[in-house]
């Protein structure tokens, strides 16, 4: 068995250190990302006057109305009516009024997290950060990084 050389020795250790310091700056990126997220949902909530509850995970949900009926799970298919806007009102979505019908865990963390939140028939506001919407990958109609705002009115849940 060969022994590693000074020089091998020494590109893994410089290897090791760029790994380390990539990830420290990603995690650092991350941080800031979910800070200014945070910044631009509360100050969504203060210009709308909406009485908003957080979860905990950066995702902020609104109930204008409870619903009557079962509460979806992560395994439910569900049927929503949504409107989906970025902070600036710019529309990037919208269902049928008779909605859109999809299993929970086909959608954004956003919406696996708070539509379990409704009961059928219930209504509200889903303001998502971008680490529970599209992250830093844009899409269409939807710059990276974007704080996303989803009117919701829960359908039905199978």
């Amino acid at each position: 068995m060969q022994r590693p050389t000074k020089i091998k020795l020494a590109l893994f250790a410089l290897v090791a250190m760029v790994l380390v310091g990539t990830f420290a700056c990603e995690k650092r990126r991350i941080k800031k990302q979910k800070e200014e997220d945070e910044k631009i949902i509360k100050e969504y909530i203060s210009s709308h006057n909406l009485n908003a509850t957080a979860t905990g995970t950066g995702l902020y949900y609104v109930i204008n109305s409870q619903g009557t009926g079962d509460k979806p799970t992560i395994n439910s298919t569900v049927t929503v009516s949504y409107k989906g806007y970025l902070t600036d009102g710019k529309t990037f979505d919208q269902s049928a009024l008779a909605g859109a019908t999809f299993p929970l865990t086909n959608v954004i963390k956003g919406w696996q997290e708070g539509i379990p939140y409704f009961k059928k028939g219930g209504k509200g506001v889903l303001l998502i950060p971008s680490a529970l919407g599209y992250g830093t990958k844009s899409t269409v109609g939807i710059p990276a990084n974007s704080v996303l705002i989803f009117d919701v009115e829960l359908l039905n849940v199978q």
